[in-house]
């Protein structure tokens, strides 16, 4: 039996089990299972591959544009980029990665039209394991939706099935191998999962001895996250597409349909919608600018670097120069971030918006 049978076979031993309490153990069995089949899809396409699936991370950020094939993503491309994406009006019209460079205020934000995913993706239907593995490394996933043919729950439940979790955080729980005892379940708040359940599932992973340590209530899914330590967690929003095309009174029926709460309505050819989106990027990618000062001279204030949230002084040492991390001495600061001007600071050190950094090196 294939890969693809097997993972086949569950899902649908899954549907057809209804959950309660006298199921759970038997559900949670089934579903670290299939968990486990999906990982060696995910595992076994290792990264892109093909023609147009060796795209490189470059500017400020990433953006990926998904969604079903001809939803409008190349059209869209267009109007936000310089790109030049070959669009059509037939389905499966972007056979290649097509990335184009979004310039906004101070930043530039690589935008990557995708082939269309559909159903089956996740276990490679329609080069869906290429596709998947790019959607993954991005900063932000962006779901075009077809107004004229709405279908965002087909989207939703491929990049759910290859371990990608939209708008979400990783479970506050751990799972820690131990050498001897069993399995210790740990929980700091009252679970619905019954404990048995809990060691089960973790012996499902080929675990016997461990202490399980749970700090927040989890469902059967996100024990089986924890485990299975390949999800990526990346923030996302809705873009309903060719708005221009259906009745006014049909737009509630499709927004209805999106999982986001954050939903931007676009009709790309009369330009509706496309200042929002640009700015929703910017925003929801959650970009700083910081000011550089060489050492000895003053800062540049005219040329902002512009970075993400949460950016570390390594990070920047890393983007600056390849040998300015090994060659680093101390970094100062002034600004937000900075205790008191020009406080000396480390390689773990939290920039903010407008701080003012100096980076010495050893020569």
């Amino acid at each position: 039996m294939s890969l693809t049978d097997k993972i086949s076979e569950i899902e649908e031993e899954i549907g057809n089990t209804k959950y309660n309490k006298a199921t759970q153990h038997h559900i949670g069995k089934l579903k670290a299972k299939l968990a486990q089949l999906r990982e060696e899809v995910v595992v076994s396409s290792s990264g892109p591959r093909g023609s147009g699936y060796g795209v490189r991370k470059a500017g400020d950020a990433t953006v990926a544009l998904v969604g079903l094939p001809s939803v409008g993503k190349s059209t869209l491309l267009n109007c936000l980029t310089d790109a030049n994406s070959e669009t059509g009006s037939y389905a499966f019209t972007t056979l290649d990665v097509v990335p184009g460079v979004l310039k906004y205020r101070d930043a530039n934000i690589q935008i990557l039209d995708l082939p269309g995913l559909i159903e089956g993706a996740a276990r490679g239907a329609g080069r869906g394991k290429e596709v998947l593995s790019v959607i993954r490394s991005a900063d932000l996933i962006i779901h075009i939706i077809d107004a004229v043919e709405p279908a965002p729950h087909v989207i939703i439940k491929e990049l759910f099935d290859s371990g990608v979790r939209l708008n979400s955080r990783p479970p506050n729980g751990s799972v820690s191998k131990t050498g001897i005892g069993g399995i210790e379940v740990i929980s700091t708040i009252a679970q619905e999962l019954e404990e048995e359940v809990i060691k089960t599932i973790v012996r499902e992973y080929g675990i016997v001895n461990a202490q399980v340590v749970l700090r927040e209530k989890i469902t059967i899914d996100d024990l089986v996250d924890i485990l299975a330590k390949t999800r990526v967690y990346v923030p996302s929003f809705d873009v309903i597409t060719k708005v221009d095309m259906i009745e006014k009174e049909q737009l509630p029926i499709v927004k209805e349909m999106c999982t986001n709460k954050k939903i931007i309505e676009v009709a790309a050819p009369l330009g509706k919608g496309i200042k929002e989106l640009k700015k929703q990027i910017y925003h929801t990618l959650d970009f700083i600018s910081i000011f550089m000062k060489p050492q000895g001279e003053k800062a540049d204030l005219k040329e902002p670097m512009v970075i993400r949230k949460g950016t570390t002084i390594a990070e920047i040492c890393q983007r600056l120069h390849r040998d300015f991390r090994r060659k680093f001495r101390y970094s100062q600061v002034w600004g937000p971030s900075a205790k008191f001007p020009g406080q000396t600071v480390g390689l773990n050190h939290n920039v903010k918006d407008q701080d003012i950094v100096s980076i010495i090196t050893h020569r």
